[in-house]
């Protein structure tokens, strides 16, 4: 583990309390929006970003956050775009992690050796990229592992200890737990089952674990940042931008800031 990911999650076990990961769909509503979003969530209180590459078929998303591609993608957003935009952020911001998140056919078709080198370039922390497997490591993530990218890997429920070592190879920054079966904002973690499987996931690495997939309420993201060392909401902020056209910066760094307090109420031994 190295780089902006390790040294903010040293920094919250310091501080004896758990991170809050956002996630924000790149361009969505626009450029301009997107951006002004991005550089608002650190005040807020986001301990790492998500950036999502918008794409058209986003299997692993639920209806909150497919719409939030297509915005993006009708406003004219690209993987190069992307790419801009999480420049533009870094310009502004050298501390807070950016991970990209998304899909691997637009990584392709972009070319992976150019896509890794300009996501260097721009400051990207590291990559989630939810349909290539550990089996394809060659493929992408020992590339970007080489460029000095974290390659943050899903567990899920499914994920059996007989499984968790290869999923777990190769990782970096940290591992993001699916805490429910199903796809984003699909439904409601349930609290004890999320420790046990967090607790059963700390046997296996040392990597911190965040935890996501359908956490909407402060009160939620406290239960779930009491029993991991993040908690990860995407859907419940991207909706605001659907629910709050005329100011939709004003409506996601407002929920923001609220899941923010919860989550970092949230005590736990340094």
């Amino acid at each position: 583990m190295s780089g902006r990911i390790t040294a903010r999650f040293r920094a919250l076990a310091r501080e004896g309390k758990p991170g809050f990961v956002t996630f924000v769909t790149a361009g969505d509503p626009d450029v301009a929006t997107s951006l002004a979003i991005l550089r608002g969530l650190p005040a807020a209180g986001a301990d790492v970003i998500e950036l999502g590459m918008p794409f058209t078929d986003p299997m692993a998303d639920g209806p909150s956050i497919q719409a939030a591609n297509l915005r993006a993608l009708k406003a004219g957003m690209t993987l190069a775009g992307v790419l801009e935009l999480a420049q533009a952020f870094r310009a502004g911001d050298e501390d807070t992690p950016l991970v990209l998140m998304g899909y691997y056919n637009p990584i392709y078709s972009y070319g992976n050796a150019r896509f890794l080198g300009d996501a260097v370039a721009a400051g990207v922390d590291g990559l989630i990229v939810v349909d290539l497997p550990p089996e394809e490591d060659e493929e992408l993530c020992l590339p970007a592992i080489a460029a000095g990218l974290d390659f943050i890997r899903l567990a899920t429920p499914t994920t059996d200890d007989r499984r968790l070592p290869k999923v777990l190879t190769n990782t970096g920054g940290f591992v993001y737990y699916v805490s429910i079966t199903g796809i984003t904002g699909a439904a409601t973690p349930k609290a004890d089952q999320v420790g046990a499987a967090v607790a059963r996931l700390k046997r296996h690495t040392s990597l911190p674990i965040a935890v996501g997939f359908g956490i909407r309420t402060p009160a939620g993201a406290a239960e779930i940042a009491a029993r991991a060392d993040a908690a990860v909401v995407g859907s419940a902020l991207v909706e605001e931008v659907a629910r709050q056209p005329a100011d939709p910066v004003a409506a996601v760094l407002a929920k923001a800031r609220s899941l923010a307090k919860a989550i970092h109420g949230v005590r736990r031994a340094a």
